[in-house]
């Protein structure tokens, strides 16, 4: 059954322009965007609205991370790490989510959102020191002092919810390397996007194994998120530091809220 067709193309296609362009910009997948405008204004199954952005947000984080790759802000070490750690707890989440139903997906998906943005929002917002705001510096120094055992488990939980909420966990991963490994935002948004695009590829695979994915609504948003990512991306690498983080944490916030009232309210 094609799920677009029973609904409105234009709709679709505003939502990968405005996912693309919010991937870009704040370093993530989408998925945190487009599942619940999939639903509230397409009228997307649950599972689908889920599922279907991942094959998206592969090509949306990979046009970004071209940006970031620009302006010198990867940290290799810690992406490899993260990544091997990350995609096969991916596979396991996927594996799992087969066994909840779709509202209570919605739901987790909200509340850990909002978690996160109001977690941020408060790190943000007590910061005092505006030097650390407009810092490009490198942390490698202090990524390197980590227990890699640490970033090993943090990757194994991010990996192991992305899997389950369909998330390509770039909020989570963005979330980790600020406040525990005290990256500059920038940087670990650039960091961020690249796992995005990895961990959306099992997280694809196996929910399209468990038929979850429209390939249609994902073929449209893959098209439409791709140059918009790319021009995110841009504007966050030219954006001031203060600006993006509020912006960063203050969405989220947003979003989840809105998610979780439609999904407890209407559906």
């Amino acid at each position: 059954m094609d799920l677009v067709q029973q609904n409105n193309y234009l709709v679709v296609i505003a939502i990968g322009v405005v996912v693309g362009y919010l991937s870009g910009l704040l370093g993530k997948g989408g998925s945190a965007i487009s599942t619940p405008a999939l639903q509230i204004f397409a009228g997307i199954n649950p599972f689908y609205a889920l599922a279907s952005p991942l094959p998206a947000a592969i090509t949306s984080t990979i046009s970004a991370s071209t940006v970031y790759r620009k302006e010198h802000l990867f940290d290799k070490r810690v992406i490899l790490l993260c990544a091997v750690v990350g995609i096969p707890a991916t596979v396991m989440g996927a594996q799992v989510s087969d066994y909840l139903k779709g509202k209570t997906l919605m739901v987790l998906t909200a509340l850990f959102i909002i978690g996160l943005g109001v977690s941020l929002a408060v790190t943000f917002l007590r910061k005092h020191d505006k030097e650390n705001y407009n810092t490009t510096s490198n942390t490698a120094g202090q990524q390197a002092s980590a227990v890699n055992i640490y970033i090993i488990v943090a990757a194994f939980a991010i990996g192991l919810l992305s899997g389950l909420l369909a998330n390509a966990g770039g909020v989570l991963f963005s979330t980790f390397f600020i406040k525990k490994l005290h990256m500059p935002i920038k940087r670990a948004l650039a960091c961020s996007v690249v796992l995005s695009a990895l961990l959306s590829i099992p997280g694809t695979i196996w929910h399209w194994h468990l038929g979850h994915i429209d390939w249609s609504i994902a073929l449209v948003l893959a098209v439409t998120a791709l140059p918009f990512s790319w021009l995110g991306a841009r504007t966050s690498v030219r954006m001031n530091t203060a600006r993006l983080e509020r912006l960063f944490a203050f969405t989220l916030i947003g979003f989840g809220v809105f998610d979780i009232v439609y999904t407890l309210a209407v559906k």
